[in-house]
């Protein structure tokens, strides 16, 4: 039920009416406030900003603990491992009906890891990660996709983005990292 401010007297809880009396009260600021606060925060900004060469890993920083934040959020178990919550995603997508098995695949023969981050993961590093092929220097993974456009990317060894060389890039991309198309039919 919504109560509009004509019935504030209709509220029988005296604490309510004098919390509500509170909140309308004006506040009142000193004017340079503003100007000041601004003034501080251009003179800090030239003072502390990174080189250009820096930004770019800051943007791809932020957008990695943002990443890892969300993942902490959504799974409803904290005992999920990175590994378990991936063959999650697969099954769920795997009872749509309408998912397509799409195989990835990328040359990395001297790293460690490899990740596949994208649209249909939420561009979470610990969802998808790919394994060894037989030969070694590939790796691999299955996913099931419905029927769309999706942009990913690979993460190698957690800190190094590269676009699948077997796709063609995106347009652009958000955060600055390269990111290929895929079209699922």
């Amino acid at each position: 039920m919504s109560m509009s401010a004509e019935h504030d007297d209709a509220l029988d809880d005296e604490v309510l009416r004098q919390v509500v009396g509170e909140l309308r009260k004006p506040v009142r600021l000193d004017p340079s406030l503003d100007r000041r606060a601004l003034d501080r925060i251009q003179a800090e900004s030239h003072r502390i900003a990174p080189p250009a060469s820096r930004r770019w890993g800051i943007w791809i920083a932020g957008a990695a603990v943002a990443a890892g934040v969300l993942l902490a959020v959504t799974l409803p178990d904290r005992g999920t491992t990175p590994a378990r919550a991936s063959a999650v995603a697969l099954e769920q997508a795997a009872l749509a009906g309408d998912a397509r098995p799409v195989r990835l695949r990328l040359a990395a023969p001297t790293s460690s890891r490899v990740a596949v981050v994208g649209d249909f993961n939420d561009w979470d590093p610990a969802a998808t990660p790919l394994r060894r092929a037989g030969d070694g220097g590939t790796w691999i993974v299955e996913l099931r996709l419905k029927p769309g456009r999706y942009h990913y990317t690979f993460l190698i060894d957690g800190r190094r983005w590269a676009r699948d060389p077997n796709s063609p890039p995106a347009a652009e991309s958000d955060f600055g990292a390269p990111v290929s198309v895929l079209t699922v039919s």
